[in-house]
């Protein structure tokens, strides 16, 4: 090594030192006059880049391998938390309370919330949770029509689901009142002995126009029937009885000539009036007025308080709160 050249010599060093130095892609200025050392230091260069890209390669293969992974472990997690969705998810089961309470709904045109929870035996909260029920099912529609408790009426797909068939209309303003003391006087007539007893059922206004169209009616229909079973020891078995309610005074001579047409021949056993304390006087005396065998068979009665809608409640003065 003594006999070499001393431009050899120091190249010999230069490259003995550069490739005991650590691979560590550093950038060398160019050095015109050594080509060869230039080209070590380029090859050391390429090497780490190709070291490093192939490290970044791995991590980011890793790292979208987790990621799928945990892609695939939220899938799995979120089938299992979510059970497939089923064809009949809207479908609601109903009890029999519930279908008597639609059919109470449909048969009256509507129903205030008050007497639709007497109705079903159910307190006011458990009642809103009921009606919920029915609203998602797509059964009912509710909402405030007037002063006192809201109503609930059925839609089009309650009266499909009823098999009722009558339209699907919201009651009419001018006859909730008419309706609320039809339906009060039908609960308070239902909640007595003899009615239990007799196994009496209602047939509703609503039914009897349906049987008898418009058309081809002549004859008074009245709010409702009630009729009874031909059941041994009833006293009133096979009978079918008129059912009138009276809120405000008509003539005279017109609610006589109803009584007379409700009791003619073939129609009626008996004829029940149930009156508020405005046209009580009128109708017991259109019922004195008719012939003595037809004034028996007239029954004259009050209506129930629930017949009428309850007055809001007024809160009492401050004064006196305290």
């Amino acid at each position: 090594m003594a006999t070499l050249a001393p431009a050899v010599m120091s190249q010999y060093v230069i490259m003995t030192m550069r490739l005991r130095m650590p691979r560590v892609p550093t950038v060398h200025p160019p050095q015109r006059n050594n080509r060869h050392i230039s080209c070590a230091a380029g090859h050391t260069v390429l090497t780490g880049l190709m070291l490093l890209r192939l490290k970044l390669g791995d991590i980011m293969t890793a790292q979208a391998q987790a990621q799928a992974q945990a892609q695939a472990h939220d899938t799995v997690t979120a089938a299992k938390a979510k059970p497939p969705r089923r064809a009949d998810t809207a479908a609601v089961r109903l009890s029999q309370r519930d279908i008597d309470g639609l059919l109470l709904c449909g048969e009256h045109y509507g129903v205030p919330y008050d007497l639709l929870a007497e109705a079903l035996r159910v307190h006011s909260k458990r009642l809103e949770k009921i009606t919920a029920r029915w609203r998602h099912a797509g059964y009912v529609a509710t909402g405030r029509l007037g002063p006192g408790p809201g109503w609930c009426w059925l839609t089009r797909d309650g009266m499909t689901a009823t098999g009722l068939g009558f339209p699907a209309t919201r009651p009419a303003l001018a006859r909730l009142a008419h309706i609320r003391a039809v339906l009060a006087a039908r609960l308070w007539l239902a909640a007595g002995q003899t009615w239990a007893d007799g196994r009496a059922w209602w047939h509703s206004e609503r039914r009897l126009r349906a049987d008898q169209p418009a058309a081809g009616r002549r004859e008074h229909v009245p709010d409702a029937e009630i009729h009874w079973p031909s059941i041994d020891g009833s006293p009133y078995a096979g009978q079918v009885w008129a059912i009138e309610v009276e809120l405000t005074p008509k003539p005279v001579a017109r609610t006589a000539g109803i009584m007379a047409g409700l009791l003619s021949p073939m129609r009626y056993a008996t004829v029940v009036y149930l009156t508020a304390p405005a046209a009580r006087p009128v109708v017991l005396r259109a019922a004195a007025s008719l012939p003595p065998g037809e004034q028996a068979r007239v029954a004259v009665r009050d209506l129930p308080t629930a017949a009428f809608t309850p007055e809001p409640r007024r809160e009492a003065p401050r004064e006196a709160r305290r």
